[in-house]
C-alpha cells in the first residue's frame, strides 16, 4: 500500500524560499515506474500541476507559472520527493500535494493515482 505525506509548508514573505517534504511508503521509489508530481490548489480554483519528475529522477517538467523558481527532485534512498521553491510570490500560496502514478509524468491530476493530504504555503506582501 502507498503512503504520501507532505510537509513543510508554512507563511512566508513575497521573494522568500520554502522546500517541501513528501515522504513516501510502499512501492514507488525504486524500479516501480512511478512518477510523481507536485500540485497545488488555491482557494475557489481548480487543482493544477507545479512540477514532475520521472522514476529515474533524470527528467522533471514545469509549469510556466514556476519554472526557474521551483525545483522538484527526489531521493530514492530516501523515499523522498522534494519541491525547493524559491522567490515566492502571492499567487503561490495555496495548498500543495504530492502524487504518484504509474508511467511517466502528465499534467492532468485525475491521472494520478496516490494523493498525501497537502501541506499550506502562504505568500504574504
Amino acid at each position: 500500500q502507498v503512503q504520501l505525506a507532505e510537509s513543510g509548508g508554512g507563511l512566508v514573505q513575497a521573494g522568500g524560499s520554502l522546500k517541501l517534504s513528501c515522504a513516501a511508503s510502499g512501492r514507488i521509489f525504486g524500479n516501480y515506474n512511478y512518477a510523481m508530481g507536485w500540485f497545488r490548489q488555491a482557494p475557489g480554483k481548480e487543482r493544477e500541476f507545479v512540477a514532475g519528475i520521472n522514476d529515474s529522477g533524470g527528467t522533471t517538467s514545469y509549469a510556466d507559472s514556476v519554472k526557474g523558481r521551483f525545483t522538484i527532485s527526489r531521493d530514492i534512498a530516501q523515499n523522498t520527493l522534494y519541491l525547493q521553491m524559491n522567490s515566492l510570490k502571492p499567487d503561490d500560496t495555496a495548498v500543495y500535494y504530492c502524487a504518484a502514478k504509474r508511467g511517466g509524468v502528465r499534467v492532468s491530476p485525475i491521472l494520478y493515482d496516490y494523493w498525501g493530504q497537502g501541506t499550506e504555503v502562504t505568500v504574504s506582501l
